[in-house]
């Protein structure tokens, strides 16, 4: 019996983390047949070996080198044979029976493409990243003034992280995140699925609007929820140097060369500001780390063209029985 969803998780560097998502989501035992598709980003800690040995029913692709999330989620879909994808990061751990509530939606819900569902803190409580709006000169003014940090319950000036928005009850949503996201396989195949210019970061934002330019219209989902265990130590300079790389190539891809430049300068305005607040105030150095990084993410991620193709070191068949090509 073909699966009705294939769930995608890219990991690296997981071990531990990958092993009890996988055994949550097997615990609720969905009445839906679903296959599990990891994709191993080159780990060093034996996060393949582990997952095969503990779960001998999921297909473990290993991939040469670590090729970020949206490149890895890709190479999965391609080997996926279910109706939809459900992409499910590592370091989460489903709350219920996440894929019988998703799919129980789609039905009564039909014809959206894209659905979303909350992401929890390990308090329980909604930690509000599972959906957003996208960026705007206005969203990066408000960023650069500080604005939505002074008023962060605003609709006015914090407009990307919906902060009105009832995540209680279904709602339309005008972006989702990768962590817990569910999408039509063949939707993701007709957007040719994730753009790889992105390594991590803002290629959920492009999939979802790049979705909507065609028809789509995400849903929030508010029974399908997960707790999202590595979010709470995920504030590091360094996740935000990557987290801005992303937002830049996002700006490079789909904004025209003059407002992405003036979004640039507003990122870079931010910054420094707080940087600089931070060094009178004696207070740590993380801003001050993101401003010394200036020069990595000002550019962006490399773009897709200047990317070697992803090598898979050990090829599964796909459902025709031949060895996956390269992407």
């Amino acid at each position: 019996m073909n699966p009705v969803v294939s769930v995608v998780v890219v990991s690296y560097e997981t071990r531990e983390l990958i092993l009890t998502a996988l055994a949550t989501l097997r615990k609720a035992c969905p009445a839906e047949p679903y296959e599990v598709i990891v994709v191993d980003n080159a780990s060093k800690d034996g996060s393949a070996a582990a997952v095969a040995a503990e779960f001998p029913e999921a297909r473990v692709v290993r991939l040469a080198d670590n090729v970020g999330f949206g490149r890895a989620v890709n190479v999965g879909a391609a080997q996926a044979r279910g109706d939809w994808l459900l992409l499910l990061n590592p370091d989460t751990e489903p709350v219920g029976n996440v894929i019988g509530e998703l799919l129980e939606f789609t039905r009564a819900h039909p014809g959206h493409g894209i659905y979303a569902g909350r992401t929890l803190g390990v308090d329980g409580t909604d930690d509000g990243h599972s959906v957003f709006g996208p960026p705007s000169l206005w969203t990066f003014t408000c960023f650069a003034t500080g604005l939505s940090k002074l008023f962060p319950r605003s609709r006015v000036f914090n407009r990307e992280a919906l902060p009105w928005l009832d995540r209680s009850t279904p709602v339309r949503v005008p972006a989702a995140s990768g962590c817990l996201l569910l999408v039509r396989r063949s939707l993701f195949a007709q957007l040719d699925g994730f753009t790889p210019d992105y390594f991590m970061y803002n290629e959920d934002l492009d999939l979802c609007l790049r979705a909507t330019a065609i028809g789509a219209s995400p849903m929030l989902v508010p029974t399908a929820r997960v707790v999202h265990v590595g979010g709470a130590a995920s504030t590091s300079a360094g996740k935000r140097v990557m987290l801005l790389r992303g937002q830049v190539t996002f700006l490079r891809l789909r904004w025209s060369r003059s407002r992405a430049a003036a979004g640039r300068a507003l990122l870079l305005i931010g910054i420094a500001i707080r940087a600089v607040a931070a060094r009178l105030s004696g207070r740590a150095g993380y801003w001050r780390e993101v401003w010394r990084q200036r020069h990595a993410w000002l550019t962006g991620w490399p773009p897709a063209a200047e990317l070697a193709p992803v090598q898979v070191t050990e090829p599964v068949p796909p459902p025709g029985g031949q060895p996956a090509a390269p992407l």
